[in-house]
């Protein structure tokens, strides 16, 4: 299968993403914030519409908007009893608004389908380096970020004694979330990117403690369920994406059988 263009740009781009969604999801999954990278995909799904409403390319529009939407969700609640309604909020608006340009905007039908559901094989050559900027971008601010977003997770009292500010690490952080949302898009869809964040990284904190070690495996179940799915895909003529959030439902069900005694 590596003897086609379109199977190599598609794992090149599965893996990439893969990578940095499996990174970035441990953190979701530590922080309880898993509603957010759902609410960002469906928010992103209103600027991939908006941008084309007006003559702009859809990831473009959908990285402005998720990011956008990222710090909203943060300076609106940094703390846990805050979270659920503000990102609710965003959600129903984001939502509206994608359904409001579609109407004005018919004929975006077969492009919107596959922002719902992903279409991994159309990857082109310039839409893999736009992935492998944004992969290093996010993996870079992640890394730079560890160390207070650590902190301000599992001691936010103490960390704000020591001068951490709460709200501009979850700021900085569900930005990196954004963005990282609306690179998982262009392989999965809006729909089933929460399945490719959360899915490895739950799965990674029921078979291992250690934060690190953690990290590590979310990314490399994540790489895992992209590969095979793919190979799955391209043997059975399924869709991608569909495999790909399979193969990471089923991993968390053979982690909770593994690890049951892990919450």
């Amino acid at each position: 299968m590596f003897e086609y263009e379109f199977m190599r740009n598609a794992f090149g781009a599965a893996s990439m993403v893969a990578l940095v969604a499996g990174c970035v999801g441990y953190f979701l999954v530590l922080r309880a914030q898993t509603f957010a990278g759902h609410a960002l995909a469906h928010v992103g799904f209103a600027g991939a519409t908006g941008a084309v409403l007006v003559g702009a390319a859809p990831l473009w529009g959908m990285l402005v908007v998720t990011v956008a939407a990222g710090a909203g969700m943060g300076l609106l609640g940094e703390r846990l009893e805050g979270r659920d309604v503000a990102i609710g909020i965003v959600l129903a608006v984001a939502l509206a608004l994608g359904l409001l340009f579609l109407h004005f905007y018919t004929s975006f039908a077969a492009q919107a389908t596959a922002l719902l559901f992903g279409n991994l094989l159309a990857v082109d050559r310039s839409t893999l380096l736009v992935l492998a900027g944004l992969t290093l971008l996010s993996l870079l601010a992640l890394a730079l970020l560890s160390r207070p977003l650590l902190f301000a997770t599992l001691q936010p009292e103490l960390a704000e004694a020591k001068g951490v500010s709460l709200r501009l690490v979850s700021v900085l952080f569900l930005m990196v979330v954004a963005v990282v949302t609306a690179e998982s898009a262009q392989i999965v869809g809006v729909l089933l990117v929460f399945g490719l964040m959360i899915a490895p990284a739950a799965a990674a904190q029921r078979l291992t403690r250690a934060l690190f070690g953690g990290v590590f495996a979310s990314a490399a179940l994540a790489l895992l369920d992209a590969w095979i799915g793919l190979t799955v895909a391209y043997y059975t003529d399924w869709p991608s994406s569909f495999c790909i959030v399979a193969l990471g439902a089923l991993t968390y069900l053979l982690a909770m059988v593994a690890a049951p005694q892990r919450t």
